[in-house]
């Protein structure tokens, strides 16, 4: 029994989060309620008040944003990337993806449910 559960849980159904930023918080809902909308995402949590330090074109800045916390899964990865693309104001939007090792089952199981149906993008040649 213990191998199973280690297995369910280091694969984690294919679970991500995924990191990514907005300048403002209209803008952090809006594409927050957009992914999880169209099941890209199941849950976006909208974490205000986050310092960003970064160097662009040369030019070290310091900005206040919101972080946003994407729960999605590996197979929606390239559409999540493509969607954030265009939903995004930033040149360059932030989207950095971890896999989730584990997880409460149940939990990550929602995920999956949540996020099915949603539209992969096809791949580019």
């Amino acid at each position: 029994m213990a191998a199973k559960t280690r297995k369910r849980a280091v694969g984690a159904r294919g679970a991500l989060v995924a990191l990514s930023t907005a300048p403002d918080v209209r803008t952090a809902r809006r594409i927050a309620r957009l992914l999880v909308e169209e099941r890209l995402c199941a849950c976006v949590n909208v974490v205000p008040a986050v310092r960003s330090i970064y160097r662009w074109k040369g030019v070290l800045h310091e900005d206040g944003e919101l972080l946003l916390v994407l729960k999605t899964r590996r197979s929606l990865l390239a559409a999540l990337a493509k969607r954030l693309k265009v939903l995004h104001p930033y040149d360059l939007p932030e989207l950095v993806a971890l896999p989730a090792v584990g997880g409460l089952d149940p939990y990550l199981a929602w995920l999956e449910r949540e996020t099915s149906g949603a539209k992969r993008a096809r791949p580019t040649s």
